[in-house]
């Protein structure tokens, strides 16, 4: 999440992560903009020299793999907030209060990925507060992107026989964008997300730009909620180019421990990133292959709104990014890129939505290869409540359909929301940058975003059967936080249903930020922050079976890393976590969180990969 100096009250009246879902009557139609890329190129392949090209990737798309027919550093500052510890009416009522008696999934692998004590080929990565987890994982490898940092890591099968291993990093997200110019180069922000569409076999990385680029003699317009689409002028003429040889960063010298020094990227000689007062920027990079160091598609759509906190799903007919607008707008841009046009490398477009008075959203995301039915719209969910507004609870879950037309943008349209009726829920510690979370041997508490859905809503079609994945942080009746989580249904008309929810809070302690999965099976796996004295604060995974009863996360809460020290630097406690399906097998599922080790200053990320009893693999 971009994070910028304020004032206490502008915190006060901070509304990134908050939002009101106006109530409607009837499907509304968001302002659309359709959007050509700004700049669009294939990038030579992305590995060094010690990374040696694996032959025969095939650059051909599976069957199945389309539709039928820098440096931001933390200074918002430490908002410390007291707040009563509420639960409403009828919240209990779906409390799981025990462990689950199966015994806790199968840990798979678990290493330590970027953070202290990271290093790499290319060093170590500097650090910056609060971590931004994403992890994807393909048939041979695991790639992660912590805020403007990433890295390549082995997955033991077919082609390396351990995981865990540094093949590259730890380097600067904007390395994939190299030669390409403009923003996109020049800029390294965070917020960066990686994916893997298992549906194309490829990698996707997308990647926002917080400052705004030199002005254009036209600028598109941003639009407004309810107005007509619009199509944006073109950003570069002679798309898409000829390819362009991504800079190869050096791989660095070890010392007599084996251990690389930090890399300090060369800055002389750089041009400056920009600053002017034009339009902001998302890029993506679309690899042309199933191994991420190889040659990639890069794209750049024009952005006339902010682009904070993007999470990028993946389904049939696009890449779906929803945005959030500003810190002072209770607004989201809802966008989504040509995917079918993208994994070619061809010209392509972005359409945007703008929709007002909706909480954080988040599009659903494919897991596994069975496609949703042909044409299907996408899905999109937002909590309700209102942080901006002081309304920290809801009883309802909200749901949008987007349809997108390639062909015609006129027939492009969102409809909702849509209510859901679930239990009733209040934030935990009434959303977020509040001092919330305790620790030992502090009164520095941590943050809960409590205000949000969480990244990833995971989509999954196991037959005719089509289910919803989502959770987010709710109070508990004994005190601490507990993981709501929602397993929806999507009817005939595709309008979701609850078909069960939970919130495991099995004892006082806070369990908070979680991102959930479901295998092949229908298996459901949620990884999510751990903590509250006197423990501090590590990664934990629970999970249910698909035949076992209602509501209950059955297996035995599994242990992912303990913390071994308090976050005393800063109350923002990662913005949020990541969980990625395993393609090989479909059962595996690999998580990512934060935790601190002895004495450390600053976080570490640990990576584990979890798999349910009778979810048989495959290669």
């Amino acid at each position: 999440m971009i994070v910028r100096s304020r004032t206490l009250l502008s915190l006060a009246l901070l509304a990134v992560a908050v939002g009101v879902v106006q109530r409607r009557r009837g499907p509304a139609a968001g302002s659309l903009t359709v959007r050509h890329a700004a700049a669009h190129d294939t990038s030579s392949p992305l590995r060094d020299a010690a990374v040696p090209s694996r032959a025969g990737d095939a650059m051909r798309l599976p069957a199945f793999a389309l539709a039928p027919g820098d440096d931001d550093d933390d200074a918002r500052g430490d908002t410390i907030t007291t707040i009563a510890h509420t639960v409403p009416a009828g919240s209990a009522a779906v409390e799981q209060t025990t462990q689950g008696t199966r015994p806790a999934p199968l840990l798979v692998s678990r290493f330590d990925g970027l953070g202290v004590g990271f290093t790499g080929p290319q060093g170590a990565a500097p650090l910056r507060n609060p971590s931004d987890n994403s992890l994807a994982v393909g048939p041979d490898h695991i790639v992660q992107i912590v805020n403007t940092r990433m890295a390549v890591f082995t997955k033991k099968g077919a082609r390396y026989d351990s995981t865990g291993v540094v093949l590259y990093g730890a380097v600067e997200t904007r390395n994939v964008f190299k030669g390409f110019g403009g923003p996109c180069e020049l800029r390294n922000n965070g917020d960066a997300v990686v994916r893997y569409d298992q549906l194309a076999r490829r990698w996707l990385i997308v990647m926002p730009i917080f400052s705004r680029v030199p002005k254009r003699a036209v600028e598109p317009e941003p639009g407004r909620d309810g107005e007509p689409a619009r199509r944006s002028m073109r950003g570069q003429p002679g798309q898409p180019g000829a390819p362009r040889v991504l800079e190869q960063p050096r791989v660095l010298p070890r010392d007599s421990q084996g251990i690389a020094p930090a890399f300090v990227p060369r800055t002389s000689g750089q041009p400056r990133a920009p600053t002017d007062s034009g339009s902001y920027a998302m890029c993506y990079a679309v690899s042309t292959s199933p191994d991420p160091l190889g040659a990639y598609y890069r794209y750049e759509f024009v952005r006339p709104l902010f682009p904070d906190y993007p999470r990028p799903a993946v389904w049939p007919d696009g890449y779906y990014v929803p945005s959030s607008t500003g810190d002072e707008v209770i607004q989201k841009h809802a966008c989504v890129a040509d995917r079918a046009r993208m994994l070619r490398g061809e010209d392509a477009t972005e359409q945007c939505v703008v929709i007002d008075g909706v909480n954080f959203l988040n599009n659903a995301d494919v897991d596994g290869t069975q496609l949703p039915p042909p044409g299907a719209p996408n899905i999109m969910i937002a909590a309700g409540g209102t942080q901006l507004k002081k309304v920290m609870e809801d009883d309802a879950l909200y749901a949008w359909t987007f349809h997108v037309d390639w062909r015609d943008s006129s027939k492009t349209h969102v409809e909702g929301p849509r209510k859901i009726a679930v239990a009733p829920y209040h934030y935990l510690c009434d959303g977020q940058l509040t001092n919330c979370v305790p620790q030992p041997g502090t009164d520095r508490g941590l943050d809960a975003q409590g205000d949000k859905l969480m990244a990833r809503v995971v989509y999954r079609r196991i037959g005719t059967q089509e289910s919803v994945v989502a959770v987010h942080s709710v109070n508990s009746t004994s005190g601490g936080g507990g993981v709501r989580w929602y397993e929806l249904r999507v009817g005939p008309k595709r309008t979701l249903s609850l078909y069960q929810q939970g919130t495991f809070a099995p004892d006082s302690f806070f369990r908070w930020m979680g991102s959930p999965a479901m295998d092949a099976k229908g298996n459901i796996g949620i990884g999510y922050s751990f903590g509250g004295t006197p423990h501090f604060v590590g990664q934990r995974f629970a999970g249910r079976l698909a035949g076992d009863p209602l509501g209950t996360l059955s297996l035995h809460e599994a242990v992912l890393v303990e913390g071994e020290s308090a976050q005393t630097n800063t109350l923002r406690w990662e913005d949020y976590t990541q969980t990625a399906m395993d393609p090989s097998d479909d059962c595996t599922i690999w998580y990512v969180g934060d935790y601190l080790r002895t004495g450390a200053a600053s976080y570490s990320t640990r990576i584990g990969g979890y798999r349910f009893p009778g979810c048989a693999t495959r290669r």
